[in-house]
C-alpha cells in the first residue's frame, strides 16, 4: 500500500511540474512533420532573410505575437484587415505601431505554394517570434510547440480592452496576466523582451512634463535619465520620435533590461512597476543572475504564452491568407 502511495505521489508530482512548463493544450512539437514537412524550415528561412537586413524585426515579430495572444489567444487575429463592416485589432490604438505584416504574408504565400492549406497564419506569428531573435544567435531560443488555428474574429475593442498598456501599474499587470493563466513570473520575465525595439514618446512623455498634472516629473524614474528623456522628446504631443527602450542594448536580446530597471531607466510606467512589488523586483534580480538564466526562463514563458487561448482540432480555421478570413 505504501508503494502505492508514493507512486501515486510521484505522478501526482510530474503532472504539476508538466503543467508548470507549459500547459499547451493540444499542441505539440513537429505537428507539421507529415502534412507539410518544411513548413518551420520555410518559416525560418524567410525570417532569417529578413532579419538580415532589418535588425529592428525581431522586436516587431515579439510584439506582434504577445499582441495577438492577449486578445482572444495565439489565433492569428492580430493579423486581419478591418472591413467596411468591421474595425480589425490591428486598427486599435495599440496596434497602430505593428510591423512586420508583409513578412507574415511573403511566408504564408509560400507555405501555400508548398502545402495548401495546411499552416496556420498564427503558427506563422509564434514561429517568426523565436526565429526573428534566434538569428542573433544562429541557434534556436526557445521551443515552439505546433497545432495552432486561425481565429475568425477580430475587433479592435477587444485589443484595447485587454493589450496591457505602458501606463499600467502592477496591479493591473498582474491582472491582466492572470487572466491569461500567466504567473507574476512570467509578467517580469518577458517584460525582458523590452531589452529590443523602441518606445514612441507619447507612450512615457507624461513621466517627463506632466506626470501627476502640476508639471511635475515621475520620481521613480532616474533624474538623469529623465533629463535625457526630454531632450530627445521635447513635448507631450511627439508621437512620432522613438527612443531605445534599453540605452545601449536596443539591438541585442540579453538580460541587459533587468539592469535598466533597477537603474529607474526603465521607460514605461509598466516597467517601472516591476520594482513596486518585492515578489516582481527579486525576479528581476534573479534575472540578472547571467543571460543563461534569463534564456531559460524567457523560452518557458514564451511556450506558456503561445498556448494562451489556442484554437486547435476542428476549431477555427487554415486560413488561406493571413489578413484575410476565408
Amino acid at each position: 500500500m505504501e508503494i502505492i502511495k508514493v507512486s501515486y505521489t510521484i505522478f501526482l508530482l510530474s503532472c504539476f511540474v508538466k503543467f508548470r512548463l507549459c500547459n499547451c493544450g493540444d499542441l505539440r512539437k513537429n505537428f507539421y512533420r507529415t502534412s507539410c514537412p518544411h513548413a518551420e524550415q520555410i518559416v525560418q528561412n524567410i525570417t532569417w532573410k529578413h532579419a538580415a537586413s532589418n535588425a529592428a524585426l525581431p522586436a516587431k515579430f515579439l510584439r506582434m505575437h504577445f499582441h495577438d495572444c492577449f486578445v482572444r489567444g495565439c489565433d492569428g487575429s492580430v493579423l486581419i484587415d478591418s472591413t467596411a463592416n468591421n474595425t480589425a485589432e490591428k486598427d486599435a490604438i495599440p496596434n497602430k505601431s505593428l510591423a512586420g505584416f508583409e513578412v507574415i504574408e511573403e511566408i504564408k504565400t509560400q507555405l501555400e505554394q508548398a502545402c495548401p492549406g495546411k499552416v496556420s497564419c498564427a503558427d506563422i506569428v509564434a514561429l517568426a517570434a523565436r526565429d526573428s531573435v534566434s538569428f542573433q544567435f544562429n541557434r534556436s531560443m526557445w521551443e515552439v510547440l505546433t497545432g495552432r488555428r486561425d481565429g475568425t474574429v477580430s475587433r479592435d475593442s477587444e485589443a484595447l480592452a485587454n493589450i496591457p498598456s505602458p501606463f499600467s501599474n502592477f496591479t493591473t499587470l498582474k491582472q491582466s496576466f492572470a487572466n491569461n493563466n500567466l504567473t507574476v513570473k512570467d509578467l517580469v520575465v518577458l517584460s525582458g523582451a523590452h531589452t529590443i525595439g523602441v518606445g514612441h514618446c507619447n507612450l512615457f512623455s507624461n513621466r517627463l512634463y506632466n506626470f501627476t498634472g502640476k508639471g511635475d516629473s515621475d520620481p521613480s524614474l532616474n533624474a538623469t535619465y529623465a533629463a535625457t528623456l526630454r531632450s530627445k522628446c521635447p513635448s507631450l504631443s511627439d508621437n512620432t520620435t522613438t527612443v531605445d527602450m534599453d540605452p545601449g542594448s536596443s539591438l541585442a536580446f540579453d538580460n541587459h533590461y533587468f539592469s535598466t530597471v533597477l537603474q529607474q531607466e526603465g521607460l514605461f510606467e509598466s516597467d517601472a512597476a516591476l520594482l513596486t512589488n518585492n515578489i516582481a523586483k527579486g525576479i528581476v534580480n534573479e534575472m540578472l543572475i547571467s543571460a543563461a538564466k534569463f534564456f531559460t526562463e524567457f523560452s518557458q514563458s514564451m511556450k506558456r504564452m503561445g498556448a494562451v487561448g489556442v484554437l486547435t482540432g476542428n476549431a477555427g480555421e487554415i486560413r488561406k491568407k493571413c489578413s484575410v478570413i476565408n
